[in-house]
């Protein structure tokens, strides 16, 4: 259970206390909420590209680790198709300097055309070596539009073309800026040895006086059902074979996805998964198995891929595959095997909530998602699943028709 309380500054910035006296911690959340399903479809990658440059000075702070390692604070970021996270842990009685540099960056950046040509080199440079030079890299620029054709989830968090990055002017940069990087687009949580009426006040005086902005009303191109199976093949220098399959499946919070993410967990969850346990370990058509799904809050993606071991060919591991979902479709799952993967699903909820920065980051995902109570319901709705629950899900996404497969050849 994560206790917190709830207020809404005159600008529209939402605000979460998480009050934890036992530390000596806190940690400070800032999540916008843009991220590269709100971008337009020929300029992608802004909301990456804003992530690095929200650490290259902001209005009236030119550098923004040094002040904040000097009172021993760390700090780090995250883009997602779904959001844009910004975070920092520091000792509480240094709180407000997380304040100080944060609300800083929400006035406004620096806007310097050095810091935009540094940033943009820089993913650039990632683009380069983590999608395009490493093997399987381009993985997600090849599945994503395979398996969605309307939706902004086509494109990768990193963007669709390296180009789009290269071209992005200033014009463009303030443009995003002030359309989403605004109080009334943000939601802050703080957490740790901190108090409501401390938070209160240091709010007051660093983000109330942040103007609010035009609110962004999301308007997003809905994915049409999938109505046939789809496919395709790509050869590269790679150390094997490897076989990715798609499904679409429902988003983040809803009851079914809770399902379907069990679903992913019983055929592909560690070495006891029946994809590991009857691919690699028995038959030994692979190296590596695996099945997850993407968290996303519009309807997303469960996947399943594995690297084939030497000599196997992707149509054999393929249809191998298929018997084992099969099974899940037509045969209900023993009770004792969903109670078993029930239990690791909550254990690991569990123990992620012992670190201060996943109890802040998981309000400012629920409350994000709108309804910040889901962050203490989500033990309960996962052992609520039962077998048939599970294999109606199973029926409802496990479907040929349903499926994008990615056969990815070693050249």
């Amino acid at each position: 259970m994560i206790r917190y309380e709830h207020f809404v500054l005159n600008n529209g910035l939402k605000v979460y206390v998480h009050e934890d006296p036992t530390t000596p911690m806190a940690a400070v959340n800032i999540l916008y909420n843009v991220g590269s399903r709100d971008e337009d479809a020929n300029k992608t990658g802004f909301a990456h590209l804003f992530e690095h440059l929200m650490f290259g000075g902001s209005k009236h702070i030119p550098s923004y680790d040094e002040p904040l390692q000097k009172v021993g604070g760390e700090n780090n970021a995250f883009t997602s198709p779904d959001i844009t996270n910004y975070y920092i842990t520091l000792p509480s009685a240094n709180l407000e300097t997380a304040f100080w540099l944060e609300s800083d960056r929400m006035l406004g950046l620096s806007f310097d055309p050095t810091v935009l040509d540094v940033q943009q080199k820089v993913v650039i440079e990632e683009f380069k070596q983590r999608y395009l030079n490493q093997p399987y890299g381009d993985v997600w620029l090849k599945l994503r539009p395979l398996a969605f054709k309307v939706h902004p989830y086509r494109w990768a968090t990193i963007g669709k073309d390296i180009s789009h990055i290269e071209n992005a002017t200033m014009d463009d940069v303030k443009g995003f800026f002030y359309k989403y990087y605004l109080p009334n687009n943000a939601i802050l949580v703080v957490a740790g040895n901190v108090t409501v009426e401390q938070v209160k006040q240091l709010c007051r005086k660093w983000f109330e006086p942040i103007p609010a902005g035009a609110p962004y009303v999301r308007n997003l191109p809905q994915e049409p059902e999938q109505t046939e199976a789809r496919f395709l093949e790509t050869e590269a220098e790679v150390p094997l074979n490897a076989i990715y399959k798609a499904f679409h499946m429902p988003g983040r919070f809803t009851d079914a996805y809770y399902r379907a993410d069990l679903l992913s967990d019983v055929l592909g969850r560690g070495k006891s998964s029946r994809l590991y346990r009857r691919l690699l370990k028995e038959q030994h058509l692979f190296t590596s198995i695996s099945a997850h799904v993407l968290s996303s809050l519009d309807p997303g993606l469960l996947i399943v891929s594995g690297s084939l071991n030497q000599g196997i060919r992707p149509e054999e591991a393929d249809a191998a595959i298929e018997e084992v979902l099969k099974e899940a479709v037509e045969q209900s799952i023993p009770e004792e095997e969903v109670s078993k993967v029930k239990n690791q699903t909550e254990a690991t909820l569990v123990f992620s909530e012992v670190e201060l920065l996943n109890r802040a980051m998981n309000l400012a995902f629920a409350a994000n998602a709108g309804d910040v109570g889901n962050v203490n319901r989500e033990a309960d709705r996962i052992q609520a699943i039962t077998p048939d629950d599970l294999q109606a899900i199973a029926r409802q996404v496990l479907r040929k028709e349903n499926s994008s497969t990615l056969y990815y050849r070693a050249a």
